[in-house]
């Protein structure tokens, strides 16, 4: 005779109710390799965003110069040279027509004040050919690289 074993009426078999223990370990682990992931993402936003702004200042400084020798190209010659960042007495020139030494010394406050206190830059001509060159510290973005450049060229 087979008899089988049926379970009384009233007795409930055990079942699971909740998480265990290591359920939960598991999810904290996971939450907490995304929240360090999404960390290392801001922390890159920034240095990109920052790095981007450096690159915008240097090409602003680049172009304002060139309109600058071609507002008086006559005098364009005055404005060559090397430039170095300039952060002390710089106070802004008033007056319509600014001299070429002023401008000088206005854009090299605006190279210190945009890109920093070791930025410098180059004026070169070559006919009518005229090359800007402005060179700065990104160490936000690399502490152990060189300068990062940027350099255009126009025609007068």
């Amino acid at each position: 005779m087979n008899r089988r074993s049926c379970p009384r009426p009233g007795a409930a078999r055990p079942t699971a109710a909740g998480f265990s223990l290591i359920e939960v370990l598991v999810a904290m682990l996971v939450l907490g390799i995304g929240l360090l992931g999404f960390a290392l993402l801001q922390t890159m936003n920034v240095r990109f965003t920052q790095s981007a702004n450096f690159r915008t200042q240097a090409t602003n400084l680049t172009y304002e110069m060139f309109d600058q020798m071609r507002i008086s190209r006559v005098s364009s010659a005055a404005y060559l040279g090397d430039y170095t960042a300039a952060t002390a007495n710089c106070t802004p020139a008033t007056g319509a027509n600014l001299g070429a030494t002023q401008f000088r010394n206005a854009w090299s406050c605006r190279l210190g004040k945009a890109l920093g206190q070791g930025a410098t830059a180059a004026v070169a001509r070559n006919g009518q050919d005229v090359t800007v060159s402005i060179s700065w510290g990104d160490d936000r973005w690399d502490a152990d690289a060189t300068a990062r450049t940027f350099s255009a060229t126009t025609q007068l």
